[in-house]
């Protein structure tokens, strides 16, 4: 079993005020080795260096905690999971959260059911369906404390894709890379026609100098029914 050096982010980790446990540390590593062992199956991850599984992909997500406030108990939806990140991770750092995995791959889906299962997870649920169809069922739609997406397409077409998941008065969480200011300077029209207030962000510097940056979105008022549009509509016409 690989062991992917948790102890050495719990300092980084204290510096924000995020405590990991002795469970949290032992659930991460066996997290990192199904990730590695699912790997050699279907295409999860590029990230397999152990080092960098825990800075780039564990403590890259626990930053989440550094720039947005998590409410004891909050729902939580991670729109295009894929591997799990963020959504996984957060999980394991903060058990109290109600956590909803969705993407679109039923092989991925698979195996954040197997994590969940092997790591005693409760209160998450992974969901096999595509952003846009969810976005229009009842059971989802404007059910999230927070909704966040992971690198996964550009600011105004992830904004469509997430946006109806937030309730009013929640927040929308992108984690994107050094490309964020320019994706936000257009993304005024799509912040407007979806009910997000003004976009505010955050710059964070990993290891080896790469830059994270979090992109925050308050909610403030309903997203209008028509919204998200399929597919096709949202990658060629983005708002």
């Amino acid at each position: 079993m690989t062991d992917f050096g948790i102890e050495k982010i719990i300092p980084l980790c204290k510096d924000f005020g995020l405590g990991l446990d002795a469970q949290a540390v032992e659930r991460l590593n066996l997290y990192g080795n199904l990730l590695l062992s699912w790997n050699e199956k279907i295409n999860l991850t590029a990230i397999t260096e152990p080092e960098e599984v825990l800075y780039k992909h564990f403590y890259d997500c626990l930053l989440f905690f550094k720039n947005v406030k998590l409410e004891k108990g909050a729902s939580v939806i991670d729109v295009g999971t894929g591997a799990g990140f963020p959504g996984l991770v957060l999980k394991i750092a903060r058990p109290d959260i109600k956590l909803t995995l969705l993407d679109s791959l039923n092989k991925r889906i698979n195996f954040l059911n197997d994590v969940i299962a092997k790591l005693n997870l409760e209160g998450v649920t992974a969901v096999h369906a595509r952003a846009e169809e969810a976005g229009k069922k009842s059971e989802y739609r404007e059910r999230y404390d927070i909704a966040c997406a992971r690198a996964v397409a550009s600011l105004p077409v992830l904004l469509e894709y997430c946006m109806p998941f937030v309730k009013k008065g929640g927040e929308f969480v992108a984690m994107k890379g050094p490309s964020a200011k320019e994706e936000m300077s257009k993304s005024k029209n799509a912040l407007r026609l979806l009910g997000g207030g003004q976009a505010n962000i955050i710059c964070e510097t990993l290891t080896g100098n790469e830059q994270r940056s979090f992109i925050t979105v308050k909610k403030i008022s309903q997203t209008p029914p028509k919204y998200p549009r399929i597919s096709a509509k949202i990658s060629k016409q983005p708002l």
